[in-house]
């Protein structure tokens, strides 16, 4: 479960502080309703890795570590290291609105004796804020905690476990990012980052978000495999126990299985042979954030994918409309949303921040969807009403329609929307 604090945050009071197609021949039918009228402001943008300023780093296609631009220690729960690093420093970006919210995404190879951070700074009618720890990643355990960084609020904004959420008054018109690479000193350990960008956003305060018209993907599902999470529920304490804490890892190996690129046997060898699903238990392990406490760190869980060869970011998407694209393309998406019990029909239970797959739409439009939080696997497939998931998701006081994408780097996005900022 992810807990959706930074958007009432944000719009009440901003504070500082081997995949299948199954496709049924269908008519579109006509629009459910008409569009919202507030439309999200939202644009994704990739790092460009040779148009910024590299230190130690060889920037083309990836970052990759090449010499020590310095050392530095670091010290955690394991101790104090002292690391080498090398740097990126990317151009500053123009987002094109005032934006309240930026969340950074990346995958990178960390082998072991390696780590990243992700950092962001933005521009305000003041001027540059400071810069702000987006993440601290590594794959393994045995360099660091993996974490996200709580206490940097200032006049300018905070970080909201992963997300970047402007004060009152100060919306960022352009930031940069930098991540800096850290390998144990004199080794020729190689973290390499392979994708990186930022997703920034206005969510126009909403109570209630109309649903948007479809029909490219209705009669189309995805051929995802199903994994409840509630069938763990008490498994690992040490990464949050299981059950309703672990949808957003589970989510994630849905969509990992989907593509054939989930933990092998021997990934897994460590887990209780009991266990139903053992891929859900290493997820939920390699996306904990010891700071947040939970596996639901929503760069985490796209940064986790990267591990099989993935590539996997976080940004926000419009609408329904928006989503069909993607499962008309093949790809299913990972939906961040939050809702009481009576508004989402046939869920059965109401949560403050949960994560599922959607994998398909009915011949009528509805929304089918891998919701983890089921009794069994094979319970999970749900549909859910168009107009009430649509709500759901966009509204001001949920996620306002936050996706994870993830997919093979050969599987082509589908194309944007014309005449709007891209964002994917």
């Amino acid at each position: 479960m992810r807990v959706l604090t930074v958007f009432l945050s944000a719009f009440l009071s901003i504070v500082v502080s081997s995949a299948t197609l199954t496709v049924s021949a269908v008519e579109p039918a006509a629009a459910v309703t008409k569009q919202p009228s507030a439309r999200t402001d939202v644009v994704y943008q990739r790092a460009s890795f040779p148009a910024g300023v590299a230190e130690g780093v060889t920037a083309r296609n990836t970052l990759a570590f090449a010499s020590a631009a310095g050392t530095t220690s670091y010290t955690d729960a394991l101790g104090t290291r002292t690391w080498e690093y090398a740097r990126w420093t990317g151009p500053e970006q123009r987002v094109g609105f005032a934006a309240t919210e930026l969340v950074a995404s990346w995958t990178a190879d960390t082998p072991a004796g390696s780590w990243v951070q992700v950092e962001m700074r933005g521009r305000n009618a003041v001027g540059l804020s400071k810069w702000y720890v987006m993440g601290r990643w590594a794959y393994g355990e045995g360099d660091i905690r993996r974490t996200s960084v709580s206490g940097q609020g200032d006049a300018d904004g905070t970080v909201s476990v992963d997300t970047f959420v402007a004060a009152s008054g100060r919306p960022i018109t352009a930031y940069q990012l930098r991540v800096t690479l850290h390998r144990t000193p004199g080794s020729t350990v190689t973290p390499v980052v392979r994708s990186l960008g930022a997703m920034a956003s206005t969510v126009p305060e909403r109570k209630r978000v109309a649903a948007s018209p479809g029909g490219q993907a209705w009669g189309i599902e995805l051929n995802v495999p199903r994994r409840s999470q509630n069938v763990h529920r008490g498994h690992y304490p040490e990464w949050d126990g299981g059950g309703q804490a672990w949808c957003s890892p589970t989510s994630t190996t849905m969509v990992l299985g989907y593509w054939g690129a989930w933990p092998s046997k021997e990934d897994t060898s460590w887990v209780d042979p009991s266990d139903p699903d053992p891929e859900v238990d290493h997820a939920a392990r390699y996306t904990y954030d010891h700071a947040y406490q939970g596996a639901g760190n929503w760069p985490f869980n796209t940064a986790y994918a990267g591990r099989y060869g993935m590539e996997g970011f976080v940004t926000r998407l419009r609408s329904l409309t928006e989503l069909e694209r993607f499962i008309a393309a093949g790809i299913p998406v990972i939906t961040s949303q939050s809702f009481k019990e009576s508004e989402l029909p046939g869920a059965g239970y109401g949560t403050d921040g949960h994560i599922m797959v959607i994998v398909g739409f009915t011949a009528t439009g509805d929304v089918i969807a891998n919701d983890p939080a089921s009794p069994s696997d094979d319970a999970v497939r749900h549909v859910y009403p168009r107009g009430d998931f649509e709500n759901v998701w966009q509204r001001s006081t949920s996620s306002g329609g936050i996706v994870y994408v993830i997919r093979p780097p050969g599987h082509a996005l589908p194309a944007t929307v014309p005449g709007l900022p891209a964002n994917w």
